[in-house]
């Protein structure tokens, strides 16, 4: 997505060769704009696919699915990565590990919202390691629930999660790959 690839360019940080910071229009401040081109893109990427909900992992990633679950016209469903004592018992549950944080911790969502009926879309602000994904992944066939597609907004290329997943042969697009970064710049794949 040409639009994404230019703003990463254009306000994304660099810091060393493995972090890049967008959250400046991405994950903390919002450029609502571009988060609507973002979900009308994930809409056109995966309309075929009869998506009956879009999933994603507090909290980077709320925003971005709740713009594509408006053009799907389908609920938008997070999993939670505290404890909470009013989501219930009846919860499927994973274990990830943070890459940003290097820290271990459950993510969890309510059986309520997730079954055997759902085929979803999966998405998320970036894709490096895959922990995340292979997180939500395994809520999925916890639920038993089909995995229509998976949608990231930015892939480090340079790093193994999108290969790992592709090989496992999910649907995965990636709105902006990035083949490596440095303070000096950022190299997009097929740019």
């Amino acid at each position: 997505m040409k639009l994404l690839e230019e703003r990463i360019a254009k306000d994304g940080r660099v810091i060393g060769t493995e972090i890049l910071k967008v959250d400046s229009f991405l994950n903390h401040q919002i450029d609502v704009n571009l988060l609507d081109e973002i979900g009308k893109e994930l809409f056109r990427l995966f309309k075929d696919r009869h998506i009956t909900k879009v999933i994603t992992i507090e909290a980077s990633g709320i925003a971005i699915a709740v713009s594509a679950a408006r053009y799907f016209n389908v609920p938008c469903v997070f999993a939670k990565k505290a404890r909470s004592l009013n989501i219930g018992k009846d919860v499927y549950r994973s274990k990830v590990h943070s890459f940003t944080y290097d820290n271990d911790y459950d993510i969890t969502m309510s059986q309520s919202y997730l079954n055997s009926d759902d085929t979803v879309l999966i998405v998320d602000d970036f894709l490096a390691n895959g922990a995340a994904l292979k997180g939500m992944i395994s809520i999925c066939e916890q639920a038993s629930a089909s995995i229509g597609g998976i949608g990231i907004c930015i892939e480090k290329g340079f790093q193994p999660g999108g290969d790992e997943i592709r090989s496992k042969g999910y649907p995965l697009e990636s709105l902006a790959i990035i083949e490596s970064m440095s303070e000096e710049g950022i190299v997009f794949r097929n740019a």
